[in-house]
């Protein structure tokens, strides 16, 4: 099967130009009845943080009372290995995947691990985080940026291409690849950049950036000064900020790279219209005014992205494609790990 993707045409499109299907085809799979989910049980693995999963997971059962979810929460690396093993024994344990990377959903689909479902809010999203063969969806934009500490950094970076200088060795932290879905991912499309690729990676690594568990840690050590420039998703950043720390947001002058945090059924799930329901409700107007509060960029455009961050529009993107992405991501990691570690 050919998966052939661009993961970024959205780098092209403004929030006004998403609203494309007024007249597509209706969903092949129309949403589920509630009545068909009765005392329905589901399993979701995710590697979004706990409080946010919680209370998304909160106004869904509120919505559909009669579904019970179950979360297992870890970073997108540690799900991987366990849905391999449970794979290899012969049963996958959840129902669902929300977690950073479209590249493991492509994956996962190309092995036949995932459900076909094209929920019908799908016609209200942005068209590029859609999978078009409809085995996994978008649910955000995460894009990776340079954060500073305001009272430690006067002249904030504006470029990748900044944090090479001599004068930011030992301040930089930056997630794990072999932990964190989007640190792959972003290592990846790097070395996939001619402004970058691997000259920059190796300039970096001369910095001796401290790699950190994941994002979360990221941005803590930047907030509290001791790593005052870290390399980290902007939601976070956004949500240190609104709290009151020191800490801001640039988005490179290259671009930045960016994961849409997919959500897909596995294949084998016993509650399939329960979880197409989850999904449903991921990617619904109210499921998207929920990831704005959480400071993430929204996916829909009859809903206003967080205060204070910029337009879609107004970001550069990097645009690798898709299926290259994945023939070099796992050989991308291995660079970054001899590099950095």
């Amino acid at each position: 099967m050919s998966r052939n993707r661009s993961l970024g045409a959205v780098a092209a499109l403004s929030l006004s130009a998403l609203a494309l299907t007024a007249c597509s085809t209706p969903a092949a799979d129309a949403s589920p009845d509630a009545a068909e989910t009765e005392a329905a049980s589901l399993t979701l693995y995710t590697s979004e943080p706990q409080e946010k999963i919680d209370e998304l997971i909160a106004a869904f059962t509120e919505q559909h009372p009669e579904i019970d979810v179950e979360v297992f929460r870890a970073g997108t690396g540690d799900l991987t290995a366990r849905i391999a093993a449970e794979e290899k024994a012969g049963d996958i344990g959840a129902d669902l995947l929300l977690a950073a990377d479209a590249p493991t959903f492509e994956d996962y689909a190309e092995s036949d691990l995932l459900l076909e479902y094209e929920s019908p809010e799908a016609a209200s999203i942005q068209q590029d985080l859609i999978d078009p063969e409809h085995f996994y969806v978008g649910t955000r934009l995460l894009p990776t940026v340079i954060a500073i500490n305001t009272n430690t950094i006067a002249d904030a970076p504006t470029s990748w291409n900044d944090l090479t200088d001599p004068a930011y060795a030992g301040k930089i932290a930056m997630p794990n690849p072999d932990v964190s879905g989007a640190a792959a991912y972003n290592a990846a499309v790097w070395l996939d950049e001619p402004k970058l690729g691997l000259s920059w990676l190796e300039g970096l690594a001369a910095n001796r950036p401290l790699i950190a568990e994941s994002n979360g840690p990221v941005s803590q050590a930047v907030a509290e000064g001791s790593s005052p420039v870290g390399i980290v998703v902007d939601s976070l950043v956004r949500d240190l900020a609104a709290a009151g720390s020191p800490i801001e947001a640039v988005y490179p002058e290259e671009g930045v790279p960016f994961v849409s945090q997919p959500v897909g059924i596995f294949a084998d799930t016993e509650q399939p219209e329960a979880a197409k329901l989850l999904v449903d409700f991921l990617i619904s107007k109210q499921g998207q005014e929920i990831a704005v509060t959480q400071s993430y960029l929204p996916i829909r455009d009859d809903v206003q992205s967080p205060e204070g961050a910029p337009e879609i529009s107004d970001i550069v993107l990097l645009n690798p494609e898709l299926e290259k992405i994945r023939a070099t991501q796992a050989a991308a990691v291995e660079t970054f790990n001899g590099l950095f570690q």
